[in-house]
C-alpha cells in the first residue's frame, strides 16, 4: 500500500440507550492509501454510515485513533474538527442535504465563501457545468429532480477540492439508471481530482467499482477483497 491519508486503529463507538449501552464499532483497524477508492459493504446496522462519521470527525469514537491526512482527531476541537472538513473533506450524504431556500449555484458558492474563497461563485459555476448542469445555476432545489438534486451536491463536494471524499449511499434516493449516471459521474470525479474516495453502499456491484471492497458486521471489519484496478 502507498502512503496512507485514513488510518484509524482499534476504533470502537458505544452509545447508550434505554435497554443499556450499544456498541456500534467494535474495534475497526483501517487505512486506506492515498487516491484509492474503498467500498465499504455490509448489512443494515453493520456500523458503516458510523463510520463514515466517524471519518468525517462528526461523531467521536469512545476509544481508538483516528488520523486522517496526518491530522490526529484527538487533538481538535469542534471548531478545528470544522476547519479540517472544510478543507480536506468532501461528503455526499443520500438525501442530498441542500438549503431550498438557495439556487443551484448559491449551495455550491456559499461553503466556498465561508472558507474564504475569493472567486466562490466562479469556481462553483465552473464545477457545476463540470457536472452537467451549467444551465441550471439558477434553479432551486425544488426546481431540479433528484439526480440534478445529487449532482449539485457533487458539485458541493468537491468544489473545495478536498483530499477525501466521503459517500453515504449517494444513490439510494434515485432510480437505477439515474443512480448509475450518479455513480459514473462520481467515479469520474474521483479519477480527475485524484480524491480518495470512500463509498458506502449497499451493492456489491457499485462496491466493486472501488479498488478494494471491505465487508463490515456488527461493527467489525469481516473481511476484504480486491475491486476494480486502481
Amino acid at each position: 500500500m502507498s502512503e496512507p491519508i485514513i488510518e484509524l486503529e482499534n476504533v470502537k463507538l458505544s452509545l447508550k440507550s434505554a435497554a443499556g449501552t450499544v456498541d456500534i464499532l467494535r474495534g475497526i483497524d483501517l487505512k486506506v492509501e492515498r487516491g484509492g477508492a474503498a467500498g465499504l459493504i455490509g448489512p443494515s446496522g453493520s456500523g458503516k454510515s458510523t463510520l463514515l462519521m466517524v471519518l468525517a470527525g462528526l461523531e467521536r469514537p469512545t476509544s481508538g485513533k483516528v488520523r486522517m491526512a496526518g491530522e490526529d482527531f484527538s487533538r481538535l476541537d469542534e471548531d478545528g474538527l470544522a476547519r479540517f472538513r472544510r478543507s480536506h473533506i468532501g461528503i455526499v450524504f443520500q438525501s442530498f442535504h441542500l438549503v431550498p431556500t438557495m439556487s443551484a449555484l448559491e449551495n455550491v458558492a456559499i461553503p466556498l465563501e465561508l472558507a474564504g474563497v475569493r472567486d466562490a461563485f466562479d469556481r462553483a459555476g465552473d464545477e457545476l457545468a463540470g457536472v452537467g448542469l451549467g444551465r441550471r445555476l439558477d434553479h432551486y432545489p425544488g426546481q431540479l429532480s433528484g439526480g440534478e438534486q445529487q449532482r449539485v451536491a457533487l458539485a458541493r463536494a468537491v468544489a473545495g477540492a478536498p483530499e477525501i471524499l466521503l459517500a453515504d449511499e449517494p444513490t439510494g434516493n434515485l432510480d437505477q439508471a439515474t443512480g448509475a449516471d450518479i455513480i459514473s459521474l462520481m467515479f469520474d470525479l474521483h479519477a480527475r481530482k485524484k480524491t480518495t474516495l470512500v463509498l458506502i453502499t449497499h451493492d456489491p456491484l457499485l462496491a466493486n467499482r472501488c479498488n478494494r471492497v471491505i465487508t463490515l458486521r456488527d461493527g467489525l471489519i469481516e473481511g476484504e477483497t480486491a475491486g476494480a484496478p486502481a
